[in-house]
């Protein structure tokens, strides 16, 4: 812990008259860790793995994102080049060091030109995996770590996302159940992301981009293999 960190939370402790958590408060706390208490769920989340990918299609669509349904990883190197050729974009992309698009073949289409890592300045389009799909709102579950760099997230003008069929889970809870069920520690960060960057002003005027990408395309792969 930072030196200046360590001088903010002492003032808040001195503040609430307060030298440290009681063993009271600490038993709460790690019941509540440990418990994972749930909120209120949509009913509407609760349906089968087809009905799932129909609403979360749904749902994507309704927020200004795209789709594009695959039937394997093979088609993944031609569809985003087709997508890049229908936007007058460069057929240039910088791809998440995913284990999970490895298995692309990117050699398939030699005119795309596929750079690996972090985004730059310079990077117009990003592709990466997700780590989930949330039927209940049509947003994707982003996981940071050294393979997933969250500069891809927010940096390009771009965003590609290629997610499974059967990543797609109902609602948010059973989002977080997916992660805590990895047995691993808790990424650093967490990106929720439902549709293209935008916001609105005073006069309602829709603007997208304005804190991320622009435009949000998903190739939703219905099979499993290359």
């Amino acid at each position: 812990m930072s030196e200046a960190r360590t001088q903010i939370l002492s003032g808040i402790r001195r503040s609430l008259k307060r030298d440290g958590a009681s063993p009271e408060m600490t038993a709460v706390v790690d019941d509540r860790l440990r418990g994972h208490q749930r909120n209120l769920v949509p009913q509407r989340s609760a349906l089968s793995a087809s009905d799932k990918v129909d609403l979360f299609v749904s749902m994507v669509t309704e927020v200004a994102g795209t789709v594009d349904r695959l039937p394997n990883l093979s088609r993944v190197p031609h569809a985003v080049a087709d997508y890049l050729a229908s936007q007058n974009l460069p057929a240039e992309v910088k791809v998440a060091p995913d284990p999970r698009l490895e298995a692309v073949p990117w050699d398939k289409r030699p005119t795309l030109t596929v750079t690996r890592g972090r985004a730059e300045d310079r990077d117009l389009t990003s592709v990466t995996a997700a780590f989930a799909g949330i039927a209940e709102t049509g947003t994707l579950m982003m996981l940071s770590g050294p393979e997933h760099p969250t500069t891809l997230n927010m940096m390009p003008d771009t965003h590609i996302v290629v997610l499974r069929a059967d990543q797609i889970v109902g609602s948010y809870e059973d989002g977080w159940d997916a992660v805590r069920g990895r047995n691993k520690d808790m990424p650093r960060t967490v990106n929720f992301i439902t549709g293209p960057s935008r916001t609105g002003d005073i006069e309602q005027t829709l603007q997208l981009g304005a804190h991320g990408p622009r435009r949000l395309h998903i190739l939703l792969i219905d099979g499993a293999g290359v």
